[in-house]
């Protein structure tokens, strides 16, 4: 179909996604980091603690191979630690610094004010829609990127 002859809400869509995939690169390149490094740190931000690149790897779609070069330009620029696991020393685990951590939340909240403005004239209900297709949106894109993995290379 002809963009032009598209829904409106699916235009919407596709500028809403390329907005905010722009807005990463902007804030990744403002800090010196890759663009998925910096979602990675928001993710890590709200795991309930140090983890390892397996997981890192599934809580980003990556494969093992990607994440743990994530992993390591994490290190290099100090946002991240290896650590043995205390409990199975054959684990490494991913450490977020505290300090790297605390900084970069900082610049994220420099950013708020706006987000916050625009969120603050929604109503509860909207805010709970808004929350639920959130919620939805990651869920399907995580089934998405499971179907993409299991594609054969020659069908990417």
């Amino acid at each position: 179909m002809p963009l032009g002859h598209r829904p409106t809400w699916e235009l919407d869509s596709r500028r809403y996604l390329a907005s905010y995939v722009l807005f990463n690169q902007a804030v990744a390149d403002h800090l010196g980091l890759h663009s998925t490094d910096v979602q990675c740190l928001n993710l890590l931000d709200i795991e309930p603690g140090p983890c390892t690149t397996g997981r890192i790897a599934e809580l980003t779609g990556l494969t093992s191979g990607s994440a743990t070069r994530l992993v390591d330009r994490l290190e290099k620029a100090g946002y991240v630690i290896r650590r043995r696991d205390e409990q199975d020393r054959r684990r490494v685990l991913v450490e977020p610094v505290a300090a790297a951590m605390q900084r970069f939340g900082e610049f994220w909240n420099s950013l708020d004010e706006g987000w916050q403005a625009m969120l603050d004239g929604y109503t509860e209900q909207e805010l709970a829609l808004l929350g639920r297709h959130m919620r939805r949106t990651t869920e399907l894109a995580r089934r998405q990127i499971e179907h993409l993995r299991a594609l054969p290379a020659e069908s990417r």
